[in-house]
Order: C-alpha cells, then sequence, then structure tokens
C-alpha cells in the first residue's frame, strides 16, 4: 500500500510538473503564434515607389486615426518582424502622428452583423495569456489603464522616438522637431469603446489621467453608452451615452464613432457642435457592407468638420488591400465626403490581415499619385485632415 501510494504521489507531481510545462509554454510561445495568425502581413514582393513619390511622402505629415498594436505583448520600441506597426516601422513610413488605441473587450465569435454583450470576452483569455496583471483580468478599466502604461513605459525607453500628446502644444512641440530633422512621433491614447467607463462617469477622470484623448463610445457589442453597429438592434445613445458625450465635449476630447449604430452617431451629430471622427471605416458606395456607414451618413460626418479614416482591411475594401486598392478607396472617399474630409485609419494590429505595413506607406503616396489625385489631395488625405480636427479638439 505504502509503495502504491508513493507511486501515486509521484504520478501526481508528474502531472503537475507537465501542467506547469504546459502552461509555460503557453505562456511563452502562445501570445505569439496568436499575434501572427491575427495581424499578418500578405507575403509580397516590394512595392514600386518612384522617386516622385518618394520625395512627396518625405515631405509629409502622416498621421494615422487607429492602430492596436497595445493589445499585444510586443515591445514597440523594438523592430518586429511580425504585426504591423512598431516605432522603427513608423520612422520608415514617416507617420507623424499615431493614435494608439486601446482594445478592452471582444465577443467571442464577434462578426460585423450581430453580437451579445454577454458573449464570452476574448481579451480576457488575453490577458491571461500574456500575463497581464491580475487586475485586469475581470476590469476594463484596469485593461484600459494597464494598455496607457505600456505605451508610456516605450515613450520613456524611446524619448527621441515617441511623445505622447495631450494638448495642442505637444503636437507642435513634436511637429517643430521633425522639422528639425527628428523622427519622432506623436503618439495619441484612444479606447475602443466606452465600457471601461465600467457605467461611471467618474472613471474618465482616470482615464484622462492616464492621457486618453480619443474616445471610441462603442465596439463589437452594446454598452452602457448605447447601441453598436455590431450589436443587438440600431439603439441609440442612453442617457449616459449622452452624459459621457457631454463630458468628452467638455473636456475637449476627441469623439469617435466607428462601431457605433448609425444611430448614436446621429445622436452624437444632433448633440454636439465639434468635428466628429469615424476612426477607421471604408465607404459604402465604394463596398457597400454593413461596416461601412450610408453615404449619407458619412456626408453628415464631414458635415461637423468631421473626417472618416480609411482602413486598409478587406471588409472594408472589399479585398483590395494593396496599396493601389487602397488608394482607389480614397479617391472614393473624397468623391463622396469632400478631399477636407478623408484621413487615414488602418487598423493595423486590430486583428485584420493587410498587404502592407505601416514601413510601407510610401508606397499608398505613389498610387495616389497614379489614382490621379493632387499633391494638395495628398497632403491632406495623409495628415493635414487629421491635424485640423487635432488642432479643434485638443486645447
Amino acid at each position: 500500500m505504502r509503495t502504491f501510494g508513493k507511486w501515486l504521489g509521484r504520478l501526481v507531481l508528474a502531472v503537475l510538473v507537465l501542467a506547469l510545462i504546459g502552461l509555460a509554454g503557453f505562456w511563452g510561445f502562445a501570445p505569439a503564434i496568436v499575434e501572427k495568425m491575427r495581424n499578418n502581413v500578405i507575403v509580397h514582393d516590394p512595392y514600386p515607389v518612384s522617386n516622385e513619390a518618394q520625395t512627396l511622402h518625405d515631405s509629409l505629415t502622416i498621421g494615422d486615426w487607429h492602430a492596436d498594436p497595445l493589445l499585444w505583448n510586443r515591445d514597440l520600441t523594438e523592430r518586429s518582424d511580425y504585426g504591423q506597426v512598431d516605432l522603427p516601422r513608423l520612422r520608415d513610413g514617416n507617420v507623424a502622428i499615431q493614435v494608439f488605441t486601446a482594445v478592452t473587450k471582444s465577443p467571442a465569435g464577434q462578426n460585423y452583423d450581430s453580437n451579445s454583450a454577454e458573449a464570452f470576452d476574448n481579451i480576457t483569455l488575453l490577458a491571461f495569456g500574456q500575463l497581464w496583471p491580475m487586475r485586469t483580468w475581470n476590469s476594463l478599466l484596469e485593461r484600459a489603464l494597464y494598455q496607457a502604461g505600456k505605451l508610456h513605459r516605450f515613450e520613456a525607453k524611446a524619448p527621441d522616438h515617441l511623445k505622447i500628446i495631450t494638448s495642442e502644444a505637444d503636437l507642435d512641440a513634436v511637429l517643430a522637431a521633425r522639422a528639425r530633422g527628428d523622427k519622432i512621433t506623436a503618439g495619441i491614447l484612444g479606447i475602443e469603446g466606452g465600457h471601461p467607463l465600467e457605467g461611471k462617469l467618474e472613471n474618465l477622470d482616470k482615464l484622462e489621467a492616464a492621457g486618453y484623448r480619443l474616445i471610441g463610445l462603442q465596439h463589437f457589442f452594446d454598452n452602457e453608452l448605447g447601441g453598436s453597429l455590431h450589436g443587438v438592434g440600431n439603439q441609440g445613445l442612453t442617457d449616459f451615452g449622452r452624459q459621457v458625450v457631454d463630458e468628452a465635449v467638455r473636456r475637449n476630447m476627441i469623439v469617435d464613432v466607428a462601431h457605433s449604430s448609425p444611430q448614436v452617431a446621429r445622436d452624437v451629430l444632433e448633440m454636439t457642435d465639434i468635428p466628429i471622427v469615424l476612426s477607421h471605416s471604408g465607404i459604402h458606395s465604394h463596398c457597400p457592407v454593413k461596416r461601412n456607414f450610408p453615404d449619407d451618413l458619412m456626408q453628415a460626418i464631414a458635415a461637423s468638420g468631421g473626417v472618416i479614416g480609411m482602413g486598409y482591411w478587406a471588409e472594408v475594401a472589399c479585398d483590395q488591400i494593396d496599396p493601389a486598392g487602397i488608394a482607389k478607396m480614397i479617391k472614393a472617399a473624397i468623391a463622396v465626403v469632400g478631399e477636407d474630409h478623408v484621413s487615414l485609419g488602418s487598423d493595423f494590429d486590430g486583428s485584420v490581415e493587410t498587404a502592407f505595413d505601416s514601413s510601407e506607406l510610401p508606397a499608398l503616396t505613389d498610387e495616389l499619385i497614379k489614382a490621379g489625385l493632387s499633391e494638395a489631395q495628398i497632403r491632406k488625405v495623409m495628415g493635414e485632415n487629421m491635424l485640423r480636427v487635432l488642432r479643434a479638439r485638443l486645447k
């Protein structure tokens, strides 16, 4: 019996050791494997860039309204051979301004048609798998604060290459440094969906203190603020959502209606007199899918003085995701909303497959020239329209 007990004890110990080895392997390798699958760049030959296009590209102020690299366990100060955004690749692409968006909840089985807010949350599993602090495992607010902290640590590690901006003065300082030849990128923190507020307006204080200046109201599900484009029914703003919008406007934050229901977008337009941003999308008449708001709603957003960020992934561009395809979509957007209201909104590292990464933006400039856009139009789309909105909101 004693021999059996020893044998059983050794078996239990062996099982525990194997379980620990399995967990170590999961934590050590699984997150990178998952990201490589989720943020793939299609293998391609180098895109041709003419001397004319490169010269113009080097003179542009380039800004992107939406990228999600803070969701992943990569050191953004180092060049990576997977994913789509890091500071070295932003420098290669001559990106002056990058919005870094915090994703805090994403329903399992997410789709563009209908998602329940009660569905299992994928970010919980990702937070556990990437060994985020335990406080983030069951708090959406803490997930947002943790991701903001990551960007601040990258800034501290590479202050010559990243400056988190929260005001127009900060923006001007970065642009002045770039004019002197410094390869520094202005980073703006945004949240993708207002659910990290956890239903409490006072939590906006904590997000603002962490550096957040852009607030997306919804993501893939209805929340306390109102209906999602991908939720259950076209619900508008709730009373709490109206409070949040009012407070965001008062604090000179940027309001983003990407992923919001059409009714939420219309409610926001009706109750505000600020330029509204739709950070990452496409144009419905160019690609008639639910993810792209109807053209008349896009025109209403433009009429607010706002902008629509053009995304680089298949669902919004109808599978035309190489630089030529994105240039074609941008030209279509100009025809719908005007050259003063089109921006870039890549959705890089947002669990999307793309045909180029942030280092390859000169190829987009080259294709915009080929598509017949003027230099003035290219300057507006690539960054000047974004700058105008930022100056209107960041005080």
